[in-house]
């Protein structure tokens, strides 16, 4: 049987700016957005109508039912059916992309699949406002509500230390929280970065306007930040979108692996993962 595979990485904001508000209630938003070479796998065979099945390590907690994210992006396809497995191993709600880059995913193994191209923009943002991000799947700056993407030029090598406490956060609970909607941009233009130390270096001028909120919703946030910046190596520490993920910078795959290791066994119930950073 013909099947067709495709990875839904990790998505991870270095920075994310609320930058305004528009009049339907969409915040607009200008982030620095990479990926981790870490996340869901799709699977997608030939079958009768569309079927979904929820495999791997987290997925207990999602439901295989029509709202499911990738049933909605197989539905945005209108192609003659297929078996969809996703295997999921990134947490639930947790601020790095995990229904958008398996959607995204999705669009990408049924297009090889049922040799058709891909939905257009309008219907890709439809699905939700990182699913266009996560089907470029290459670093690049999103602005608007997720529409507007330029793609950055190669980062330097790095590594990621992704984790989460197990604690859901409510996405608009974080933004009712906003104190102000209508913070600074980032730069213009962005520099050239050509190592970590520079990357961590840049970073550390920006912001993430949702981790205020979100740590005075779910205080261990604050305490997932500290723990990464407290490990040997770490370049810096934020959280993730709308939380609860953080995510630590490291300049080489050892450090980051000990820093992985070294959290596992101070907190055995976080998901703690290394990854590459995508480049």
């Amino acid at each position: 049987m013909t099947t067709e595979t495709a990875l839904a990485r990790a998505k991870v904001n270095l920075a994310l700016h609320v930058v305004g508000r528009r009049a339907d209630g969409y915040h607009l938003l200008d982030s620095l957005v990479v990926f981790a070479e870490f996340g869901d796998r799709i699977t997608v065979a030939p079958g009768q109508g569309l079927r979904l099945t929820v495999t791997g390590p987290q997925g207990g907690g999602l439901a295989a039912d029509d709202d499911n994210l990738c049933l909605r992006a197989a539905r945005a396809m209108a192609g003659p059916g297929a078996q969809i497995t996703l295997e999921k191993h990134l947490p639930v709600a947790s601020g790095i992309g995990g229904g958008s880059a398996d959607a995204a995913a999705t669009l990408q193994a049924l297009a090889r699949l049922w040799r058709v191209p891909l939905p257009d923009a309008a219907a890709v943002l439809a699905l939700g406002a990182d699913v266009p991000v996560c089907l470029a799947g290459r670093p690049a700056r999103m602005e608007g509500v997720g529409e507007v993407l330029s793609l950055l030029p190669p980062l330097p090598a790095a590594w990621l230390v992704l984790v989460n406490p197990g604690v859901a956060v409510s996405t608009p609970a974080v933004f009712r929280a906003l104190e102000r909607r209508d913070n600074a941009r980032l730069p213009a233009t962005l520099p050239r970065l050509a190592t970590a130390e520079e990357l961590a270096a840049f970073l550390m001028m920006q912001r993430n306007d949702l981790e205020a909120p979100a740590m005075a919703l779910a205080p261990v946030i604050g305490q997932v930040r500290s723990a990464l910046s407290a490990q040997s190596g770490c370049l810096m520490a934020r959280m993730s979108g709308s939380g609860a993920t953080c995510f630590g910078l490291f300049p080489d795959a050892l450090n980051a692996a000990a820093a992985a290791a070294a959290l596992r066994r101070v907190q055995p119930g976080w998901w703690v993962e290394a990854a590459e950073l995508a480049r």
